[in-house]
């Protein structure tokens, strides 16, 4: 008798906890909903303004890499065009 009654506990705990999940995962569907439907609104109002509504996907951003010349071959590794070895300085270094 004792052990069916914390069986019992123990799962009314975890239907609790299941039926928390679901309310929350709902809530989040229909926050998701509402946020689609305002940004549906907002572009309308833009394009009835006079804006480009522009796509996110595919969309390039600027970036500080330089990019390679077309007709130029790539450079090798180490940069320094000569010695082969690599992480050595150009000029050696004076004891002291």
């Amino acid at each position: 008798m004792p052990d069916e009654k914390k069986t019992d506990d123990v799962e009314k705990v975890l239907s609790e906890i299941k039926s928390a999940e679901e309310r929350k995962q709902a809530l989040i569907a229909d926050l998701l909903r509402q946020r689609d439907a305002a940004l549906q609104e907002f572009d309308a109002k833009l394009a009835k303004l006079g804006y480009k509504v522009k796509s996110a996907v595919g969309t390039s951003k600027r970036s500080h890499h330089k990019k390679a010349a077309a007709g130029k071959a790539e450079a090798k590794p180490g940069g320094d065009g000569g010695s082969g070895k690599l992480n050595t300085p150009t000029v050696p270094r004076r004891r002291r």
